[in-house]
């Protein structure tokens, strides 16, 4: 009994602190601050996620048509390397594109999501492993232009961590001013 006394009088400090915090948080922002917080909850993700998927579909679609991506070299060595030759040259960036594309296309559509996820995680060893096959290539004496195409795909992999929390269930919460 005197635990679920103590529970209930931990309740109630917790829920008046939550209450003061509120309360103070709207004393001390504007209007327009908690609206922009709002609209931000709302659709930063989505946009996220639309933009990194036309980012996945358009270097897809360039690796279908030779000569036009940039990083279609890359790709075709990185892939010939990680199946120990079994896929190499221009199969190897058709299946670039074919597995860019379908991630593009469930990221901006968000139909197969979870499922363009999974496709989007094991494509990024893919993507980040030139960093370390090809590490004297991309950053001769500093990083080469190509150096610096691949240290992109950091900011690529972050966001779809970003994507792939919310599309799993997590949610973005208003911060307390403390």
């Amino acid at each position: 009994m005197s635990h679920f006394v103590i529970d209930q009088i931990d309740q109630q400090q917790a829920t008046t602190q939550l209450e003061t915090r509120a309360t103070r948080r709207r004393v001390r922002r504007p209007a327009a601050v908690d609206a922009l917080q709002r609209w931000l909850n709302r659709w930063s993700i989505p946009l996220l996620r639309v933009s990194l998927g036309l980012v996945f579909l358009g270097f897809g679609v360039l690796k279908f048509f030779p000569g036009l991506s940039p990083a279609a070299d890359i790709a075709a060595a990185t892939i010939d390397k990680l199946t120990f030759g079994l896929v190499s040259g221009s199969t190897a960036v058709l299946l670039t594109a074919v597995l860019e594309t379908f991630i593009g296309l469930t990221l901006v559509t968000g139909k197969f999501l979870e499922l363009g996820l999974i496709v989007l995680a094991g494509a990024l060893v893919g993507i980040l492993s030139p960093l370390v096959l090809f590490t004297r290539e991309l950053f001769p004496h500093g990083p080469s232009l190509l150096g610096q195409y691949v240290l992109k795909d950091f900011v690529l992999a972050a966001a779809g961590l970003v994507v792939a929390a919310v599309a799993l269930g997590s949610k973005l919460e208003p911060q307390d001013e403390d």
